[in-house]
């Protein structure tokens, strides 16, 4: 299996060499030549663990990886770093299918390939002789620096480097990010969004820092993508062998969606066959995506709206250039990555068969999240608050009764302060850690581990910039070690 650049930039290369570089010359990014097909896998697949299941999909695209060093890479990252077995559950709640994502180290759905990622790194680091030269960039919006840094952390060679928007994520994401130990881990905030932050990086990236090998572990980076595949294998595997689903039956997903990466992994399981009716894009109010499905025009010449749900806040979507390569050719793809750098727009003309988007407003938002525990017991994070009223608008919409899985992609513990308030608004107005106590108090005495530790922890991250000094920060800390 080899991988090409969305923009035709490159030559093709293995799928470690395009782990490596996490991103492709020209900013493209890299995308299979092809999709393997496992339709008559499924069966085969059904009462596979999840480790199991994830070698028998990755074996399919890391190709150039050993089966020696696959099996060591998922036992590592699916092994103690998850607080269940099960590493994904499926759950039914209220009339509803929640795939529970966030029960990894750091309590969001990034851990399921940031636990993976590093492993794969460092293998194909030593097979092409980096070295001790590699520094490992990421933008965040909140919880991929976390998982990045964690993934990260103390692993030799390495120094892993995440800058997020200083006013654009919630208090926990920070603290998470900030506390960080590890000599290798550096947290940088910046004055501006998202997107402000996710373009720095790619400058770096394109102006390249001399005697350093430049690697990502944002999903602009194949090794990320690939990983999420494995869960939407397995959630249907459970609604198989758990909840009675008939094999070959078709399923939809409703995905919420920032950077399009994790619905884009849905999109790839759906090609390889896994029998998919509909991925439904769920958008908060900064819902460029809803309007690009709905009119084929999109457009980041708006305004960009601060929510609940930051992981959501983005109105530059990278992983959606992999979805216009799969359906028009890296020819039209550049020119629409050209004509949207230019002009902030773009205009495909080719079908997205297969895809649907509805979005929840903020209030909707915290309507979902109160509405799922008033009549279940329930909790939910803003994030899959989303994706649940997203849901619910969509069929009340389409009247489509195809089963539907509602990706639940972090804890509500990472967004108490909202998911309290919202349940009560008695709440509103307490702390992070006051919200955190309540929220222990309506699970009944639950808390993650993880965050218990948090709240005595030390800042050892403070440093800020402007998204024109990202470069020289980077050059700074690389030029120290």
């Amino acid at each position: 299996m080899m991988y090409r650049s969305t923009r035709g930039t490159d030559e093709e290369l293995t799928a470690g060499k395009a782990i490596l570089n996490g991103i492709a010359g020209g900013g493209g990014l890299y995308v299979p030549e092809r999709f393997p097909d496992i339709t008559n896998d499924l069966k085969r697949f059904i009462h596979m663990p999840y480790r199991e299941l994830a070698y028998e999909i990755l074996r399919l695209y890391l190709t150039d990886y050993t089966e020696t060093e696959l099996t060591e890479s998922i036992g590592l990252a699916y092994g103690n770093n998850f607080d269940t077995p099960e590493i994904a559950p499926l759950t039914w709640q209220a009339g509803y299918y929640f795939l529970e994502l966030f029960h990894g180290k750091t309590l969001a759905f990034k851990d399921m390939a940031l636990s993976l990622l590093p492993g794969l790194l460092n293998i194909t680091a030593r097979k092409h002789g980096a070295g001790d030269s590699i520094a490992v960039l990421t933008a965040t919006s909140g919880d991929t620096g976390k998982a990045a840094l964690e993934g990260f952390a103390g692993a030799n060679g390495i120094e892993i480097i995440v800058f997020f928007p200083i006013d654009g994520v919630s208090e926990m994401q920070k603290r998470q990010m900030q506390t960080q130990e590890g000599l290798n881990t550096h947290v940088i905030g910046v004055y501006g969004n998202f997107d402000d932050t996710q373009a720095g990086v790619k400058r770096i990236f394109a102006e390249g820092v001399p005697g350093v090998y430049l690697s990502s572990a944002n999903s602009i980076n194949i090794g990320r993508l690939l990983p999420q595949i494995v869960y939407y294998v397995y959630a249907y595997a459970r609604m198989v062998n758990q909840f009675g689903l008939e094999l070959a039956q078709l399923v939809n997903f409703t995905v919420p969606t920032g950077n399009f990466g994790n619905i884009l992994a849905g999109y790839y399981a759906g090609r390889m066959g896994l029998p998919i009716n509909k991925l439904i894009c769920a958008s908060n109010d900064n819902k460029v995506l809803y309007d690009f499905f709905q009119t084929g025009v999109y457009d980041k010449n708006r305004e960009f709206i601060t929510t609940a749900s930051p992981s959501m806040d983005i109105l530059v979507s990278s992983n959606l250039e992999r979805l216009l390569y799969h359906i028009s050719g890296s020819i039209q793809t550049k020119e629409h990555m050209e004509q949207l750098s230019k002009l902030g727009f773009y205009n495909l003309t080719r079908a997205t068969d297969g895809f649907e988007a509805e979005y929840a407003s903020q209030e909707e938002c915290f309507e979902g999240i109160r509405e799922l525990y008033q009549c279940s017991g329930y909790i939910i994070d803003t994030h899959t608050a989303v994706g649940f009223k997203a849901y619910q608008k969509y069929k009340a919409r389409t009247g489509d009764d195809t089963p539907n899985i509602i990706l639940s992609t972090a804890s509500p513990f990472k967004f108490p302060e909202s998911v309290c308030a919202s349940i009560d608004p008695a709440y509103s107005g307490l702390g992070v850690f006051e919200s955190v106590r309540v929220l222990r108090d309506l699970y009944g005495g639950y808390i993650p581990g993880q965050i218990v530790s948090l709240e005595h922890k030390a800042n050892r991250h403070t440093a800020v910039c402007m998204p024109a000094d990202m470069r020289s920060m980077v050059l700074k800390l690389v030029t120290s070690y």
